[in-house]
């Protein structure tokens, strides 16, 4: 079941007193390079350091009192993960969350010292879902997924009420895409709030599941991606996160992980914005002319800044 404008509403009102309204940036070198005005939606600096916290929260503050006490189970590479914990700290409640062990080490240090108890596994070879389903089987916990639920996407969907809610004359909004659920919430509120508004999400070129499944019509399973972008390797859409983007989404465009490495140096440089890999594929989209030109004012989601300094000294 698709989450509506009336449920994103109603989550912005349920997560405020945890998440940030973020700023919106702009940047008149970016404009002149792509020939339009670009309104960057800062979620480098949200509660977390991600969009994440929006979806997290809201999904736990909306579960009934005896069922939240409960605790709550994930499964997550980290920005998920790290907003889980801190919306169950928020609640008072246990927090167990699954990562993979390649996850980057400062989001597992991070989700750690937020309290929450983490269960590592190995991506090619073990089931992150199974896992959580067993943890939550076992501890009565409820499972919070990182996209493929309705509240969650309703949460993420926040983000662009806000940027539309300060730019409300946007012609377009460009989103990075792993699960689909920023993309999917966004694109909801974004065609609610102005109906003429072209969406477009961006995935990388080794993490395409989206896209694939788009053309292809039906949902696709990919191999573990490789990407600089850890937080968009997902294998699969979810089944609500698809059938949003099937509805409300333009077009999915890729962009190479040098393009994305290109766009963390602008934002960092050019802007003063530090921005992890995952959070710079829309940046990188618009800057590589991946959507189309024209587009005139555009809406761009920076979707986090929770980047290991190891990967951050690759992007140069």
């Amino acid at each position: 079941m698709l989450p509506t404008f009336d449920d994103i509403q109603r989550a912005a009102e349920r997560i405020s007193p945890i998440a940030r309204r973020t700023p919106v940036m702009t940047s008149r070198t970016f404009n002149a390079q792509f020939g339009g005005e670009a309104f960057f939606k800062c979620e480098n600096f949200q509660t977390g350091g991600a969009f994440k916290i929006r979806g997290a929260s809201n999904a736990i503050f909306a579960l009934a009192p005896e069922v939240r006490a409960k605790g709550v189970v994930t499964y997550s590479s980290g920005n998920h993960a790290q907003a889980t914990a801190i919306a169950a700290r928020h609640a008072g409640i246990p927090a167990t969350i699954v990562m993979p062990d390649d996850a980057p080490k400062s989001k597992l240090a991070a989700t750690r010292g937020y309290g929450a108890t983490v269960v590592q596994y190995d991506r090619m070879r073990e089931n992150r879902t199974v896992i959580g389903e067993r943890i939550a089987k076992e501890t009565g916990a409820t499972i919070v997924p990182p996209f493929d639920h309705a509240d969650v996407a309703a949460g993420q969907g926040t983000a662009a009420k806000e940027l539309l809610e300060e730019v409300p004359d946007l012609d377009a909004l460009v989103v990075c895409v792993g699960g689909g659920g920023l993309i999917s919430g966004c694109a909801i509120a974004a065609k609610a709030m102005r109906p003429g508004i072209r969406v477009f999400g961006v995935e990388p070129e080794g993490a395409d599941d989206f896209r694939q499944s788009i053309e292809a019509g039906r949902i696709i399973e990919i191999p573990p991606p490789s990407t600089i972008a850890d937080g968009l390797r997902t294998l699969a859409p979810g089944k609500i996160t698809f059938e949003a983007v099937k509805q409300n989404v333009e077009k999915i465009v890729l962009v190479s992980d040098d393009e994305i490495r290109a766009a963390v140096r602008f934002l960092l440089f050019r802007m003063k914005l530090l921005a992890e890999p995952s959070g710079a594929v829309a940046t990188a989209a618009v800057m590589h002319a991946k959507v189309p030109a024209g587009l005139g004012r555009v809406g761009i989601v920076i979707s986090g800044g929770n980047v290991d300094p190891d990967v951050l000294a690759g992007c140069f």
